[in-house]
C-alpha cells in the first residue's frame, strides 16, 4: 500500500491566539501547517512549537488583504510544503468604536482583513483543492456577526463572512470542496484582553463577568475553536457543508 501525501493546511493570523492553538492542533492531526501573519517572524513561534512536536510547519509573512503578497504566499506554501488543500481564514483586526466616533480607515481596515482576506486566501488556495478533489475551508466569524455596541464595523464583517461561506460551499462542493463557518462566543485571547483594557476593566472580573452570562459557566479556550476546527477539516465532516456553528457555551443564532 502506498502512503498517501501528507496535506496541507494554512492557517491565517496563525501567531498567536485561536490561530496558533489551530495551527498546533491540526499539525497534531498529521497536518503540514504554513503559519501565516502579518510579519513573518511572529509565526516563528508558532511554527517551533510545531516542530519541538514532530510535526512539519512554514512561518509565511502576508498581508492577507494584499492580493500580490498572498499569491506570493500561497505558490510558497505549495513549492516548500506541498499543494493546500484546508485553509483556516482566522486573520482579524479590531478597531472598535461607536458609529459616531468610527472613521473611513477604522471600516476599511476591518472589512480590509476579515472579508477581502478571506476572499483573496479562498480565491488562491481552491485552485488546489480542486485539483486534488479535496478540500475543506474554514472561516472565523463571531457572535458579535448578532450585533454587538461598538463594533459595527466587526459585526458587519463576521456577518459577511457568514454568506461568503455559504456561497462557497455552494460553488465548491461539487469539486469535493467543503466550506463551513466557526463563530466564537467569549474566548480568552490577547483580542478579548484589548477589549477589557479598551473599555478600562480589570481582566479576572471581565473574564468573571462574561463566564456569569455563558450557560457552561466558563469562559471559552482556544483550544475550544481548534478542536472544532479539527472537526471541520476532518474526513468524517464530508458531508458538513455551508454551516455556521457558535462555538459559544450555549445556544446563539
Amino acid at each position: 500500500m502506498t502512503q498517501s501525501p501528507q496535506r496541507v493546511a494554512i492557517v491565517t493570523g496563525g501567531a498567536r491566539g485561536i490561530g496558533a492553538a489551530t495551527a498546533q492542533r491540526l499539525a497534531a492531526d498529521g497536518f503540514a501547517v504554513a503559519v501565516i501573519d502579518l510579519e513573518e517572524a511572529t509565526a516563528k513561534g508558532t511554527v517551533d512549537a510545531i516542530e519541538a512536536a514532530g510535526g512539519r510547519a512554514l512561518a509565511v509573512g502576508a498581508d492577507v488583504a494584499d492580493t500580490e503578497q498572498v499569491e506570493a504566499a500561497v505558490n510558497r506554501v505549495a513549492t516548500e510544503l506541498g499543494a493546500p488543500t484546508v485553509l483556516v481564514n482566522n486573520a482579524g483586526v479590531t478597531r472598535d468604536n461607536l458609529l459616531f466616533k468610527m472613521t473611513e480607515s477604522d471600516w476599511d481596515t476591518v472589512m480590509g482583513v476579515h472579508l477581502r482576506g478571506s476572499f483573496l486566501m479562498a480565491r488562491a488556495v481552491q485552485k488546489h483543492m480542486v485539483e486534488q478533489k479535496w478540500g475543506r475551508i474554514v472561516n472565523l466569524s463571531s457572535t458579535s456577526a448578532l450585533g454587538n455596541r461598538g463594533q459595527t464595523n466587526y459585526a458587519t464583517a463576521k456577518a459577511g463572512l457568514q454568506g461568503f461561506t455559504k456561497t462557497l460551499a455552494i460553488e465548491l462542493g461539487k469539486f469535493g470542496v467543503t466550506a463551513n463557518c466557526i463563530a466564537p462566543g467569549f474566548i480568552v485571547s490577547d483580542m478579548t484582553r484589548a477589549t477589557a483594557e479598551r473599555i478600562g476593566e480589570d481582566w479576572d472580573t471581565y473574564v468573571a463577568a462574561r463566564a456569569k452570562e455563558i450557560p457552561v459557566a466558563r469562559p471559552g479556550q482556544v483550544e475550544d475553536i481548534a478542536h472544532t476546527v479539527s472537526f471541520f477539516v476532518s474526513e468524517g465532516a464530508g458531508f458538513v457543508s455551508g454551516q455556521v456553528i457558535y462555538v459559544a457555551g450555549g445556544p446563539k443564532a
